[in-house]
């Protein structure tokens, strides 16, 4: 059975701290980053500001867990396939429709390698603590009888549109398009919506309120194919081409049955990680050799009470 559901639920909260590892590495080098009316700001300069800021202690912490973690898998033998990374990251995707996913990578200063290295790791850390979770048939109804409108599905609408700022363009925009011109050529002529103009008007799917009210209505409402007459909300005039409709479904034991197990082994799974990772770090040897990170690691490090490293079957 996939492991992917919950594990999507931490990568959020985890792209964060690679966000700050991955742009935590020094500018490289001698030489200047800038110069400000001819007084230089050198790449050491700026190297050493930044191993002294508190965000750096944090970057360097996670390097180290992350090299501790893939001295873990190569020990015990377990490995990652390419589709085990993709099965995950395609189910976070479908959370970030739209474009929004590259959006957040580059809010974040990350490459899709960045994220792929994030989720292997994840997987790895599923593998190391979830060997000996079980999860009873009991349990699975309990959690369905107590939670079973999280696993509907709602309904959902594909369109396009043109958003212009008065009633007089969007006539025009309706004309244009009733008359036979491009729609998408349209869209990119007149729409002042910066997130759809440039992809031809093309919002994706969305669910009921995601949108405002007045777009909302046609969407879920107006005839599929159609060019709708000028729609007005907050944001200036629509004209608006649903493409496709799927309805809503409400869940069943068995449908949600999965969602479950993984859900339930997520929450299992979520207090043993600090612990498997305050283990790896306490049996290590982790020298600071930069005095900006003194005492990050004392040596010996702690280690937790009772704890031991779970040991993974391998994983082939």
């Amino acid at each position: 059975m996939s492991k992917a559901h919950r594990l999507v639920a931490g990568i959020a909260t985890a792209l964060l701290t690679v966000s700050l590892a991955a742009c935590g590495g020094s500018a490289g080098g001698g030489g200047n980053v800038a110069t400000v009316n001819g007084q230089a700001i050198s790449h050491a300069d700026l190297d050493q500001k930044l191993e002294g800021s508190p965000s750096a202690r944090s970057v360097l912490q996670q390097m180290v867990t992350n090299d501790l973690i893939d001295s873990y898998a190569k020990d015990k033998g377990i490995t990652v396939t390419p589709a085990e990374i993709a099965k995950v990251e395609d189910q976070y995707k479908a959370q970030y429709p739209n474009g929004q996913w590259d959006e957040l990578l580059k809010a974040r200063g990350l490459t899709e390698q960045d994220v792929q290295d994030l989720i292997r790791r994840q997987i790895v850390l599923d593998k190391a603590v979830g060997a000996n979770i079980h999860i009873s048939d009991k349990q699975i109804k309990d959690y369905f009888d107590k939670n079973h409108a999280q696993f509907d599905k709602p309904a959902m609408a594909r369109a396009r549109h043109i958003l212009v700022p008065d009633l007089k363009t969007a006539q025009k925009v309706e004309a244009d398009l009733k008359s036979g011109k491009d729609f998408a050529a349209e869209a990119k002529q007149y729409s002042i919506d910066p997130g759809s103009r440039e992809k031809g008007g093309e919002l994706g799917w969305f669910r009921k309120g995601q949108m405002v009210p007045a777009f909302e209505q046609y969407a879920f409402n107006g005839p599929i194919g159609k060019i709708s007459a000028p729609v007005k909300s907050p944001f200036g005039y629509h004209i608006i081409q649903v493409e496709e409709r799927k309805p809503g479904q409400k869940a069943t034991l068995a449908s949600a049955h999965d969602q479950i197990v993984q859900q339930l082994r997520q929450q299992q799974e979520a207090p043993l990680i600090p612990t498997f990772l305050q283990q790896l770090q306490s049996s290590a040897n982790i020298k600071i050799e930069d005095q900006h990170f003194a005492g990050l690691y004392p040596s010996p490090a702690p280690s937790a009470a009772g704890a031991t490293v779970p040991t993974a079957a391998p994983t082939k």
